[in-house]
């Protein structure tokens, strides 16, 4: 019997993203306490950028896209909020935070120590670019190996594909 595998990959749905900042939109033209505080958010290409005339209503803006994000089932691990909080350009604030997709190398080799050191004896996982795969000869070892990494608390977001 060939052996079973499944790919860990960190992806998001585009679309669904679009959405969830539309939404935020709308509902920050219409909510009053950002009437007058020229509020606003915009999706451009891999950034969400969010603007207001304070660095406190700017926050609150990422709140609402955050909570918009979670509505829709994106993980906030795909959104890269800078440390450093909103910035003064002009007599505005602006704060853009970009969308993280992929694995990088360490993540990778973390999750790979964590696959090895943890999960079920006979389970193989290898990095492939930035995605990694994971062999057994049991399915029933792929799957605990999933719930594992969904329990542990890794900084970045993990889907499961291509399983077979």
């Amino acid at each position: 019997m060939a052996d079973a595998s499944f790919d860990i990959v960190s992806k998001f749905d585009k679309q669904e993203i679009a959405n969830a900042v539309n939404s935020a939109a709308k509902e920050i033209s219409t909510r009053y306490d950002f009437k007058n505080v020229g509020a606003s958010v915009e999706l451009a290409g891999e950034v969400i950028k969010m603007k207001a005339n304070t660095e406190d209503r700017c926050k609150a803006v990422l709140d609402v896209v955050q909570t918009h994000l979670v509505k829709r089932k994106v993980s906030l691990k795909h959104l890269d909020v800078p440390e450093a909080g909103p910035r003064l350009s002009g007599k505005e604030y602006h704060l853009d935070c970009p969308l993280k997709e992929g694995i990088s190398q360490e993540n990778a080799k973390k999750i790979n120590k964590l696959i090895r050191d943890e999960g079920p004896k006979g389970v193989k996982s290898q990095i492939q670019g930035d995605e990694l795969r994971v062999t057994s000869k049991s399915r029933d070892d792929l799957q605990a190996v999933q719930r594992m990494l969904q329990a542990a608390d890794l900084d970045v977001a993990l889907n499961f594909t291509n399983y077979r």
